[in-house]
């Protein structure tokens, strides 16, 4: 079993909700632990964000999964993050303070490279932000 961190389109009921991957792939439902933020800058690609961790930057918000080990796999493919290749996502490893415990946690941030021309989202979270796009484009 491992953790990971997700802030984008791999929260819960977004577009690539870990539990919708899990499932498609038969493997076990991954297991909430908790909420957490960790400091930096999160851009706006569109359908997806980027996040580049940055000290000075804000919290970004994202939920912490215990997760088979198989499930990595899936999760590099739709982060397109394959070991020994440049791309724009990386997978790497970092320790989050979730709900007062330090858990050591695989996660997905972009390339400094990738957000020069981005916008970058205000508040931290990828689901407010999106929702708030949806809600105005209805207007």
């Amino acid at each position: 079993m491992q953790n990971v961190f997700v802030y984008g389109t791999l929260r819960a009921g977004e577009p690539n909700d870990i539990r919708h991957a899990a499932a498609s792939h038969g493997l076990a439902e991954p297991r909430l632990i908790g909420v957490t933020a960790v400091r930096g800058k999160l851009y706006d690609f569109g359908n997806y964000p980027g996040l580049v961790l940055d000290e000075a930057g804000s919290p970004v918000t994202g939920d912490v999964y215990e997760i088979e080990d198989e499930l990595i796999a899936v999760l590099d493919e739709i982060e397109r993050a394959y070991p020994g290749i440049d791309g724009m996502f990386v997978g790497r490893e970092m320790t989050f303070d979730v709900a007062g415990e330090r858990v050591v946690c695989l996660y997905y941030p972009v390339t400094e490279s990738a957000v020069q021309d981005k916008p970058e989202i205000t508040g931290g979270d990828w689901v407010a932000h999106r929702r708030s796009r949806v809600t105005n484009a209805e207007q």
